[in-house]
């Protein structure tokens, strides 16, 4: 049996937004389907021996590059290559990449680690593409590519932009609510473009595309709790920014022995994916893990898109928080959810995932879990010192950093140490951050204890919630 829950994708802050906002263009890129043919014709801009794409995440299933089983180089002369973190397109007799290159590709969508799905495809054959998949920028060399780190903001790699257009040659596109012959985007931020005759379902709270196949209790539960928690989070943390949020729920069936819920936030966009027989009917359980998906997910119209972080290290402050913010609201719609037990989990995950290790490289060992995990952590310490419900603490560092748009690691704790007035604390968080600690459960019993969370310590030292 397999079992897969959430695998979640914030805001992956890959690029500096301002700086990527005046970087030049140097690739377009033409997405074009016809029946089932699908195709990308990349145009490249300039002379370079390689081309990396931004988006080279790893499957979920056996971390493998997804390229190579989606994508076939088409143009004679050119192959596709793993170096490092990236997939590179580089030219087979060493020289300068040819200027126009063509792939023929399947549109790929099986779970990505801590990336966005390159693809959602519907129950009646339409499909949503992610923009981003396709951007690439140009590099000294594939040799050069392998050393690049995942977090290319922390660089001085030069900055380019992709310009892509979608096409459909049987019909129009849809995009941002709207039926186009074609789209063409050449911002930073990324989007899904939907191919086919999908209808979205316009409310005065949202905008949803939801699989006609998908369960009818996923359905209902979507149509009544995504306005109940948007309510919720704007009456405590204020409007969300951007456009009215649209709901993009997908279903790639009732698979044997399979439990899955996964999903991402773009601007004004949060996806669904679910699939296996352990959805199909509403058990509490099911009911309980859904409403969190939603209001994690949902959550990141604030901490993702009213503020957002400039380094991926810095995820634990938006998916931690996501993810206590969740917790809460859950445990106020339903009251039959173990919120204890949610956070109690992600106490011993934490724990385990800061044992001689710091946090904030966890990307770099493909330990995402620990974003969520010590984030959550992190922000019940914050919560009790400053007396306050949590999500009124990030309030706070929300409308402190309106302006710039990004709340940083100092600008976390230091507000800890302002509602706390105990800056052993943010030391404390820190040390785990940045290089974990040799007993990371007695680490977080001490945090606790200063902060005054309620707790107790099993044989196995591992603090419990009261």
């Amino acid at each position: 049996m397999r079992l897969l829950v959430a695998g979640l994708v914030a805001w992956l802050a890959v690029l500096p937004a301002p700086a990527l906002a005046q970087a030049p263009v140097a690739m377009e890129a033409e997405i074009v389907r016809d029946g089932d043919r699908w195709t990308a014709e990349l145009r490249f801009l300039r002379d370079a021996p390689a081309w990396v794409f931004v988006r080279s995440a790893l499957t979920r299933e056996g971390e493998r590059p997804w390229r190579p089983q989606s994508w076939t180089v088409e143009t004679r002369g050119v192959r596709l290559e793993r170096r490092g973190r990236y997939d590179v397109l580089v030219a087979t007799n060493g020289g300068d990449v040819p200027r126009r290159v063509r792939v023929r590709f399947t549109p790929f969508t099986r779970d990505l680690i801590a990336d966005y799905d390159p693809a959602l495809v519907f129950t009646d054959g339409s499909v949503a593409l992610y923009s981003e998949q396709f951007d690439a920028f140009p590099f000294e060399s594939a040799a050069a590519a392998a050393r690049l780190p995942i977090d290319l903001a922390a660089t001085d790699v030069p900055l380019s932009r992709t310009r892509v257009t979608f096409r459909d040659d049987n019909g129009r596109v849809l995009h941002a609510g709207r039926r186009l012959a074609s789209v063409t985007i050449d911002d930073d931020d990324g989007s899904y473009i939907l191919f086919g005759p999908l209808q979205p379902i316009v409310t005065d709270a949202m905008a949803a595309i939801i699989d006609p196949a998908l369960p009818a209790w996923i359905r209902a539960t979507l149509g009544r709790a995504v306005p109940d928690i948007l309510d919720r989070y704007t009456r405590a943390l204020g409007p969300a920014p951007g456009p009215k949020p649209t709901i993009i729920a997908s279903w790639a069936g009732p698979t044997p022995g399979v439990t899955s819920m996964g999903g991402s936030v773009l601007p004004g966009i949060v996806t669904m994916a679910y699939e296996g027989s352990g959805v199909t009917q509403e058990t509490p359980q099911a009911r309980s893990y859904g409403l969190w998906f939603i209001a994690h997910e949902t959550a990141h119209f604030w901490l993702g898109q009213a503020v957002r972080y400039q380094y991926s290290r810095e995820a634990w402050i938006y998916e931690g928080g996501a993810d206590l913010i969740a917790f809460r609201t859950v445990a106020e719609v339903d009251p039959d959810y173990d919120w204890r037990g949610a956070l109690n989990q992600s106490i011993a995950d934490c724990a385990a995932l800061a044992s001689n290790r710091g946090i904030a490289s966890a990307e770099d060992r493909n330990e995402q879990r620990a974003y969520y995990a010590c984030g959550a952590v992190f922000g019940l310490v914050a919560e009790a010192a400053s007396r306050r419900p949590f999500i009124a603490f990030i309030r706070d560092l929300i409308d402190a950093n309106r302006t710039d748009r990004i709340i940083n690691r100092a600008e976390w704790l230091a507000a800890l140490d302002r509602v706390s007035g105990d800056r052993s604390l943010s030391r404390d968080i820190g040390i785990l951050l940045d290089r974990g600690a040799a007993d990371p459960k007695a680490t977080i019993a001490g945090l606790f204890r200063r902060a005054g969370v309620r707790f107790a310590r099993g044989a196995d030292g591992l603090p419990r919630l009261l």
